[in-house]
């Protein structure tokens, strides 16, 4: 078969695809949205190994900030201003926090979809208040 013959019977079954399913057929073809889902499960765990969840927010940003998190707008921002790398989260203690010399090991962890690449990202602090003073400030973990 020549190479005018496959483009004509290619053009034909695509003009009849067209005409079957109308200009509604087109429309639902369409996303249903703009925005790449960007919407993540955070979560604080005693122990390194993340397993026992001691609490947990649900956190959505596209189209808006929504979800269970206290302040899901003020999340939203803190996770977008972290370019995709949720180790840029993680600062210097404050240093006029005291905290604790005892190891009690406190896992965060972030699974889900941000702008619409898979992510799931965890980091163990020695102690809840070098978690609190590690994220001072920053509203993704302050559930």
């Amino acid at each position: 078969m020549s190479t005018v013959v496959r483009y004509r019977i290619a053009a034909v079954s695509a003009a009849a695809l067209l005409s079957l399913t109308g200009a509604t057929g087109i429309a639902e073809a369409q996303p249903a949205s703009l925005y790449a889902p960007s919407a993540v499960v955070l979560a604080v765990a005693k122990g390194e190994d993340a397993a026992t969840v001691v609490r947990a927010s649900v956190l959505s940003c596209a189209p808006t900030a929504q979800g269970t998190h206290p302040d899901p707008q003020a999340a939203c921002s803190a996770l977008a201003a972290t370019a995709g790398s949720l180790d840029t989260l993680l600062t210097a203690p404050d240093a006029n926090r005291a905290c604790p010399m005892h190891y009690d090991p406190v896992t965060v962890s972030a699974d889900g979809v941000w702008k619409g690449s898979r992510i799931s990202w965890q980091h163990t602090f020695s102690n809840a208040c070098t978690m609190s003073a590690t994220f001072n400030g920053n509203a993704v973990f302050a559930f």
